[in-house]
């Protein structure tokens, strides 16, 4: 069946009973394995399902007196589903995309169609109306086609474990995490793909490793989701929302439902004789899991990966118990990890809004600290006039020694220019409800840092707001200008975007697990608090830095000569 009978024979299905529509990289073969697979796992009373396999990725299930149909068809060739093209053999593409009943899906928010001969489009759909058995059946089939379509092939993990030469590098068996479980909480993204798929190869167990997202709205989250349950991780959504205080009731009531799952698995682990890792960004050691207050299982050590979390467990209740690694403030995220993030930041809010004219402009960038210091730098090179406020005296002064506009604080800014961007980078409540006012008619705000622009995002200076889709939110204010905030509310470069380049925040990773090998491994020999030395000391006795030099800046090495070529296959060496 081609593309163009296929597309006829869902228009002429629907009348006769619900169908539904996924998209994805299901091979003929895989589709009817998913059929199988529902088939096997239902309970039957009375006459069981019939299931005849009529031809590649063609079958029918009868049941109840109802057939149910399942066709699959290539579809046309569309881009990657990943940050890399796969090259390697087997399926490659993108995720599954299922609609609601009676409707046909489009590629939704998680990507385009696969790029390769694998992806296909599955019709699931029925002969006349569902009664109760036929309908859990129906329902089993898309949850199952969906999930096998959504998941990452063999192919396309191989690629992103290849984009990360320097986690390859660092990845041998560690005996200590043989006594370990892991809590792992950051952003879903195929950087944090790379990091868990080699902390397994160091040796901890994919059934103690659990996996938290953040919240944010990174593009491919959900194809991370079903790739870590497919490995056999726990996962689940932890908002920041939650941890800032700042969740609806909905998100408050799923946090605790997670918050019970979380203490499940550390009592688990603590059952069987194992400690507990938490890599974070404070959220769980802001609900006290490192202190000593007694009132819920405590983990047992923790790598901190963000300021923001710093100053969280600065302010978590209790004392602090466990020893607590600072990569935050390490002088690898500081000299490397903050370039990579500021260049996402910058393609991001092109990207968002392809059609403005950024050269000439005037920009205010809010907060000269480490990210903000880069941006500026960075839309300055594309020409654009930089404004910068900071309430630090001292970064003031570097910023106007560096050739910025700087003013001391937001209003005076706003009433010297227009810019038609501002940028927030403070990590702070930045825009106040005193500054509103002052916000010209059709500037564009972006933030990459969670709380700048919250007098908008929530609500709290009486705007009316437009949702925009795949933009932002439009704020009608009360003195009658018009605003966008672009994306979320939140770290912009984290908006339907994948964040930072695999190559960009390898060596990143590649510390973050260097980190947790010495922390479980010397756990009893730190005391209680947060250790920043221990980490630039664990960093340079590791030689990381001269290996990003050599793997990404040295000139001259012939492409499969050295330790680090990305060239060279990584097969399925990872899988357990």
């Amino acid at each position: 069946m081609n593309h163009v009978q296929h597309e006829e024979e869902v228009s002429q299905c629907g009348p006769s009973g619900p169908f539904e529509v996924v998209d994805g990289c299901l091979d003929p073969d895989a589709v009817l394995t998913a059929v199988r697979t529902v088939i096997a796992g239902q309970t039957w009373p009375r006459e069981p399902a019939r299931l005849h396999e009529e031809g590649p990725g063609r079958c029918t299930v009868r049941v109840e007196g109802v057939v149910l149909t399942v066709r699959s068809a290539p579809l046309p060739a569309g881009p990657p589903g990943t940050l890399d093209a796969v090259t390697s053999a087997g399926p490659a593409g993108s995720v599954a995309s299922v609609g609601h009943t009676g409707s046909v899906a489009s590629a939704g928010h998680t990507g385009s169609v696969a790029s390769a001969a694998y992806a296909h489009r599955v019709l699931v759909s029925a002969s006349g109306p569902l009664p109760p058995r036929a309908q859990s059946v129906f329902a089993a089939l898309v949850a199952e086609l969906g999930r096998r379509a959504q998941c990452y092939t063999q192919a396309e993990a191989d690629t992103i474990v290849a984009a990360m030469p320097l986690l390859g590098r660092y990845d041998a068996p560690e005996p200590a995490f043989a006594d370990w479980a892991l809590i792992f909480r950051d952003h879903y993204v195929e950087n944090s793909v790379g990091l868990l798929l080699a902390m397994e190869r160091a040796g901890i167990a994919p059934e103690w490793i659990y996996a938290l997202s953040k919240g944010d709205r990174t593009l491919h989250r959900d194809r991370v989701h079903t790739w870590f349950l497919h490995r056999g991780y726990a996962s689940d959504v932890l908002d920041n929302s939650v941890i800032n205080g700042t969740a609806d009731e909905a998100a408050r009531a799923e946090a605790l439902a997670v918050d019970a799952r979380v203490e499940d698995f550390i009592r688990r682990a603590h059952a069987v004789g194992r400690k507990v890792l938490v890599i974070d960004d404070g959220g769980l050691l802001a609900q006290g899991r490192g202190s000593d207050n007694g009132l819920v299982e405590p983990v047992d050590a923790a790598i901190e990966l963000t300021v923001s979390g710093l100053k969280r467990i600065h302010d978590a209740p209790g004392r602090l118990a466990v020893p607590v690694l600072n990569l935050a403030r390490s002088q690898l995220k500081s000299r490397l990890g903050y370039n990579e993030i500021a260049d996402s930041c910058v393609r991001r809010l092109r990207a968002i809004v392809p059609g403005e004219k950024f050269i000439g402009r005037h920009v205010l960038v809010l907060g000269y600290g480490t990210l903000g210091n880069r941006v500026a730098h960075a839309l300055r090179a594309l020409g654009c006039r930089v404004h910068v406020v900071d309430t630090d005296i001292l970064a003031l002064i570097t910023a106007a020694e560096d050739g910025f506009e700087t003013h001391r604080t937001i209003a005076e800014a706003l009433t010297d220019h227009r810019p038609f961007l501002v940028i927030g980078s403070s990590g702070g409540t930045a825009v106040t409800e005193r500054d509103v006012p002052l916000l010209a008619d059709g500037t564009l705000l972006a933030g990459f840092a969670t709380k700048d622009f919250s007098v908008l995002s929530e609500g709290r200076c009486g705007a009316t707001s437009t949702p925009v889709p795949y933009v932002g939110v439009r704020h009608h204010l009360p003195h009658g200008a018009t605003v966008t905030l672009l994306g979320d509310g939140r770290s912009l470069n984290l908006y339907e975007y994948e964040g930072i380049a695999n190559r960009g925040y390898d060596a990143y990773r590649a510390g973050t697990l260097l980190a947790a090998k010495r922390l479980c491994r010397d756990v009893d020999s730190l005391t209680p608090g947060v250790h920043l030395d221990v980490v630039d000391e664990l960093i340079d006795e590791a030689g990381l830095f001269p290996a990003y030099y050599d793997c990404y800046l040295r000139e001259g090495r012939p492409a499969g000569t050295g330790p680090y070529d990305t060239t060279t296959p990584v097969g399925d060496a990872y899988v357990r």
